[in-house]
């Protein structure tokens, strides 16, 4: 997503009921089990309070490298791993840093990130950001003062390394060529195809040995000629996402590989990057199948009213709407997927708050994959989960987001804070 969108975009726990009977000592035991197991309410309760959300009932911390099956994400132990995440974007920008630095520490930023209850970010990137000329602005060094005299990708190096450090998995996302905006193709005038893979494999080697670098997005968005399937190299999204996403495995091969839908199939229209329909007769084929994931986007009527929200039957319409673009792949058990962004300023009874609220529910009842957009308030479509002074977080939209979240990964023994 761009900070602003176009106006033109078509995005579209007591015990086992015992009787204790006359022995005091059995009575004593029961009492005593009764308040362990309300020390454990309450505790629970902390959790909920501190973004633990559902996190402690959803199993084990996940333990990487991560692959897919029948249709999930799992772990290295073969147990269900849900990403339940938040982008913070930025580095893709012409701050070539995280945006917010110049109102907070980018350290305490990723403390409340993590207590909200998110194990995993998505953090957009342009090509450019790796242009010795690309020099970051937008930073308090007040604040930040270990990121003085750091290029751009050292500063993404620091927001991993901090990242990783609580136990989050990180996904990166090639979001644009360049600084500039978004573009239709991976490729532009400027950017070549090999650009783009070469740096990917790069990324791919130089985050090889933190395992909570968990994959790759390969490219945000693909939209307007982008076609899926049809063979022409010039705009076969399908087969350039297979060209990279085995470049990629072949420099790490522990990584995911995401691979968004694009905007238009067989003349059937959708959000950019939204639409997935072609991945059911020409799916993506890497060397290694297991670490293929689908991302979709899906966005409000606030964004672009689109028809399906003006349906009588809305929101009702929406499962149907979601599975036939997207939410089949994994319900058929192909592959799984990620919802990489969708988000609102509403979360109350307006279209946009229903829609919202009717997405949060088919992700938490499909046990599906999702990173929020987005941590930021300055997004101009949709805000953030922060408010616009960069530190209090909008109760509203966390809670909504506490209804599905899972813990996060095991810290690497090495992890730095």
């Amino acid at each position: 997503m761009s900070v602003t969108r176009r106006f033109s975009r078509l995005r579209s726990f007591l015990p086992v009921n015992r009787r204790p009977g006359r022995n005091p000592l059995v009575w004593a035991a029961i009492v005593a089990a009764t308040l362990a197991v309300a020390l454990v309410f309450s505790l629970s309760g902390l959790g909920s309070r501190l973004g633990m959300g559902d996190a402690n009932a959803a199993g084990p911390h996940p333990q990487p490298p991560l692959h897919a099956s029948n249709g999930k994400i799992v772990d290295a132990h073969g147990r269900e791993v849900v990403l339940t995440g938040v982008n913070w974007f930025g580095l893709e920008t012409g701050t070539f840093a995280p945006h917010g630095l110049w109102a907070r520490n980018w350290s305490q930023m990723l403390d409340q990130m993590s207590a909200s209850g998110f194990n995993t970010i998505r953090l957009p990137y342009s090509n450019q950001l790796f242009d010795p000329a690309s020099k970051p602005t937008g930073i308090d060094y007040g604040k930040n003062p270990d990121l003085a005299g750091l290029t751009g990708p050292q500063i993404m190096d620091k927001v991993v390394d901090g990242a990783t450090a609580r136990g989050m998995m990180v996904i990166l996302d090639r979001h644009r060529p360049d600084a500039q905006g978004q573009s239709n193709l991976w490729y532009t005038d400027h950017v070549s195809e090999q650009r783009w893979i070469d740096d990917w494999v790069a990324l791919a080697k130089h985050y090889r040995d933190n395992p909570l670098v968990i994959g790759a997005d390969l490219h945000n968005e693909p939209h307007g000629e982008a076609t899926w399937g049809d063979g022409n190299k010039a705009t076969d999204w399908q087969a350039a996402a297979e060209r990279a996403g085995n470049a990629v495995l072949a420099a790490n091969p522990n990584w995911l590989v995401l691979v968004e839908g694009v905007e238009t199939y067989q003349g059937n229209g959708y959000w950019w990057g939204g639409n997935l329909q072609g991945a059911k007769e020409h799916p993506v084929r890497l060397t290694d199948q297991s670490k293929l994931v689908y991302s979709a986007h899906d966005y409000s009527p606030k964004v672009w009213q689109q028809s399906w929200f003006s349906h009588p039957d809305f929101p009702n319409n929406l499962p149907a709407l979601w599975n036939s673009m997207w939410g089949y792949l994994a319900a058929e058990k192909q592959t799984p997927v990620l919802l990489g962004e969708f988000g609102g300023r509403s979360v109350g009874d307006d279209a946009e708050g229903v829609w919202q609220r009717s997405l949060m529910k088919y992700l938490k009842e499909h046990g599906l994959s999702y990173t929020y957009w987005c941590w930021n308030p300055d997004s101009g479509d949709t805000g953030g989960v922060l408010a616009d002074d960069w530190t209090t977080v909008h109760e509203d939209k966390l809670a909504l987001l506490r209804t599905h979240q899972w813990p996060a990964a095991a810290r690497p023994v090495n992890a730095r804070p």
